[in-house]
């Protein structure tokens, strides 16, 4: 998923950045208003991360003005301003979540993830087949046994369970992995890939991962048709 972490303070935006990056979330960053505008003016991303001191602009009215502009995506808001009446103010202009600084990381990370789950069916697991990923402890079982993954691993897996029966793009998978400032290029999303597959394999899944030649890929059961085998 691609976020953006709207905030002035350089380094505390590359620390939220590394810490999300961590949990297999790419994030973008703008340090003024009028970044912030063009990014998601350009970019269609899951959450925001808005922090209200910004130097060109009050948060409240960069708030005001996506949602203007019709930017749907939840806003989580960060800010020194811990008063209820300043909380308020940021929930009624478009926040769907406020954190006050400064706070814990794990509590971050996890008013993020309530917010991505919104809108959700309930449950807690995503299933296909014989496999199940739980969106809250962020991990993948086949046939109820764990299998390891890594961050990346874990985020293209998850893309694809949220799009079963679709070809997911090699472009969308790897807008979901990176961001702006990352020096990576498309053959990694194929690295992942090959990866997951022999991961799926040796764990004995009944699915696999169809590979189409200039399209992208999709979770199969093995069942139902012949996953294409690498090149």
């Amino acid at each position: 998923m691609r976020l953006l972490v709207v905030e002035d303070d350089v380094q505390l935006a590359n620390g939220l950045v590394s810490s999300l990056a961590q949990s297999g979330y790419a994030a973008d960053t703008a340090h003024n208003a009028r970044d912030a505008e063009i990014a998601c003016a350009h970019t269609n991303y899951a959450l925001v991360i808005l922090d209200l001191g910004l130097p060109d602009l009050d948060g409240l009215e960069l708030l005001r003005r996506l949602r203007l502009d019709s930017m749907r995506a939840p806003v989580l808001i960060l800010s020194a301003r811990d008063q209820p009446q300043q909380r308020v103010a940021g929930l009624d202009s478009g926040g769907d979540d406020y954190l006050s600084k400064p706070f814990v990381v794990a509590e971050f990370e996890a008013r993020i993830r309530a917010l991505l789950r919104r809108g959700e069916p309930m449950g807690t697991a995503i299933t296909f087949g014989a496999l199940s990923f739980e969106k809250a402890a962020r991990h993948l079982t086949v046939h109820d046994r764990e299998i390891e993954l890594t961050p990346s691993e874990l985020a293209v897996i998850e893309l694809l369970l949220r799009q079963p029966g679709r070809i997911v793009s090699k472009a969308d998978i790897f807008n979901s992995l990176y961001s702006w400032q990352d020096n990576a290029n498309m053959s990694a999303v194929e690295v992942f890939i090959s990866r997951l597959r022999r991961k799926l394999s040796t764990a004995g899944a009944d699915v696999g991962i169809r590979v189409f030649r200039g399209l992208g890929y999709r979770l199969e059961k093995l069942g139902d048709a012949k996953v294409a085998p690498e090149a």
